[in-house]
């Protein structure tokens, strides 16, 4: 089953949830928003509020802990009268050379988890093809376009992994199940389930510090790839003020 998030409208009122795995993350993306942001204590986990908004999450790492944690700051958001109206996965990943290289943007046209499902002799079925789930969310085109546009991402399919990938050969399966794929994170799908129960759209975005593939920690650029994430969203901002989705 694929998603489809309901095309609406953002204006520079609009509140905006955005989820990331780690502080680190989190402080990355905040640094880009104007003033102090405050602190506001939920049910296990912290949310830190800046101007114009933006409410900013460290949802945790894997696609369970994530959706977990963004269902509850919804949720919370509703019982207070002031919901969100977009959701933001953000933060580092794993981008598939030679598409997405260190350093580089991706923002997601379709995110999708990559391991739920069977493996059998013939193969691994996802989920769907037993019967049931979902797989994946498709964000809406026309904020797809625009966070494109604005931060100069490549725009593809993100996957959801619980298990980093760490070899040349599982790289290539997924690669071969999904040819679309330009980038792995662990949280996309989980924080897009939660925005989907909550009917809304949800967006996903990766700063790439690593290729997927066999784990070389030399390789990595996490520094790099924060320092992107900040200036994608110097970009964004002021860039999902105005977006209006056709």
């Amino acid at each position: 089953m694929v998603v489809q998030a309901e095309e609406g409208l953002i204006t520079a009122s609009a509140r905006i949830l955005v989820a990331t795995a780690v502080p680190a993350e989190r402080d990355a993306v905040a640094r880009a928003l104007p003033g102090e942001a405050a602190e506001v204590r939920l049910p296990g986990a912290l949310l830190c509020r800046a101007a114009g908004g933006w409410d900013l999450l460290a949802a945790g790492v894997g696609p369970a802990l994530a959706a977990a944690s963004t269902a509850g700051a919804l949720t919370a958001a509703v019982l207070d009268g002031a919901p969100y109206d977009l959701v933001v996965c953000a933060g580092i990943g794993g981008g598939f050379p030679p598409e997405a290289s260190v350093g580089s943007l991706v923002v997601a046209d379709a995110i999708t988890v990559a391991d739920l499902g069977a493996e059998t002799t013939e193969g691994f079925l996802p989920v769907t093809e037993l019967g049931f789930g979902t797989v994946t969310h498709r964000p809406p085109r026309a904020a797809v376009r625009l966070v494109s546009e604005a931060t100069g991402a490549r725009t593809g399919t993100v996957l959801t992994v619980s298990t980093v990938t760490g070899t040349a050969a599982r790289a290539a399966a997924l690669r071969a199940r999904h040819p679309g794929a330009l980038a792995e994170g662990m949280e996309g799908f989980g924080v897009a389930e939660a925005a989907a129960a909550h009917g809304l759209p949800v967006l996903e975005i990766r700063a790439v510090s690593n290729p997927v593939g066999p784990r070389d920690r030399a390789a990595w650029r996490i520094g790099d790839a924060l320092t992107a994430l900040t200036e994608a969203f110097g970009k964004l901002a002021p860039a999902l003020e105005s977006w209006k989705t056709v």
